[in-house]
């Protein structure tokens, strides 16, 4: 008795994976390929869409008066003072004015006098003379420096941008192919997964195997093949791809390797062609789609092609 409930759920287990397997295969472009060295490694997914670049890393803005950098009473008018007090004292002496009351002579308080003024005088020309004096109007490079337009102060800051979080191994690839944009190749691939799900669909990827490696063109052909034995055929409308970017760029053997992640929606269903009845899937519903879609290609500017896809 044991042995046939046994029996029984060993059985249902087989059948639940082989009718996950064939919903797959019915499925559009399945996952395989190769990835070279990295074939048994999955990508990692990419971090979430960044908000858009706050305006504190570059931004054009009415600078503020520091209280700190405002000059005080005594320096903006303690020289002037001190030339009053100076012109002063030499006034006395010259026209007979005389000093704390010791008549028209030279007394020890006027030589006092004198001598703290002059000194007075020397070092501040001396604290001008060597104060530092920095480029861009007397700011430091990260600071607020001032156009000259209206009180406008541009902030620059340390070099951060796409330079330092774009991906490993981009600099590799644009050593042999400087012109290589990983911006415009993401946007590339859109054109890729539309032609691939079309063949599939049309059960013939005879005609994109140009853009496939001999690994890739397999697995695709053999997905058509049984689509093909089984009498059925999928259908894709409606694609989505609001974001495509390439998360992994490498070299190995000769030849470039570039990731990209897909993320989306579209209509996936699968109908009978005797009956015309969906079998798998919905014409309705949209699923998500999230995949990372892999391309190589001999190093330097040629022709990429599809060499592996990984559901995410």
């Amino acid at each position: 008795m044991k042995r046939r409930i046994v029996a029984s759920i060993a059985a249902v287990a087989v059948s639940v994976v082989v009718l996950g397997q064939v919903g797959e295969v019915w499925a559009r472009a399945g996952s395989g390929g190769s990835r070279g060295s990295r074939s048994y490694s999955s990508p990692s997914r990419p971090s979430s869409p960044a908000s858009p670049t706050s305006p504190s890393r570059s931004m054009n803005q009415p600078t503020q008066p520091s209280s700190a950098a405002r000059p005080s009473f005594m320096q903006r008018f303690g020289p002037m003072l001190g030339g009053f007090v100076l012109g002063g004292l030499l006034g006395s002496l010259l026209f007979g004015g005389g000093m704390g009351g010791l008549g028209g002579g030279i007394g020890l308080m006027d030589i006092l006098l004198i001598g703290g003024g002059i000194f007075a005088l020397m070092s501040f020309l001396r604290r001008r003379r060597e104060a530092p004096a920095y480029a861009n109007g007397g700011v430091s490079a990260y600071s607020a420096s001032n156009t000259g337009a209206g009180g406008t102060a541009v902030m620059e800051l340390p070099a951060g941008g796409a330079q330092a979080t774009e991906v490993e191994g981009l600099a590799h690839i644009r050593q042999m192919d400087p012109g290589f944009d990983p911006a415009a190749f993401a946007e590339s691939v859109r054109g890729h997964f539309a032609a691939v799900q079309s063949a599939v669909g049309a059960r013939d990827v005879s005609a994109i195997r140009d853009r496939l490696t001999p690994e890739m063109f397999g697995v695709l052909l053999t997905q058509c093949e049984d689509l093909k034995s089984a009498r059925r055929t999928n259908r894709i409308d409606g694609i989505r791809l609001p974001r495509l970017e390439v998360t992994e760029a490498w070299q190995e053997k000769g030849r470039d390797f570039v990731t990209v992640f897909i993320e989306g929606s579209m209509v996936d269903y699968t109908v009978d062609d005797a009956t015309g009845q969906v079998v798998d899937g919905s014409k309705t519903t949209p699923i998500t789609v999230e995949e990372f879609w892999t391309f190589t290609r001999p190093v330097g500017p040629s022709a990429w092609k599809l060499t592996a896809i990984q559901t995410a």
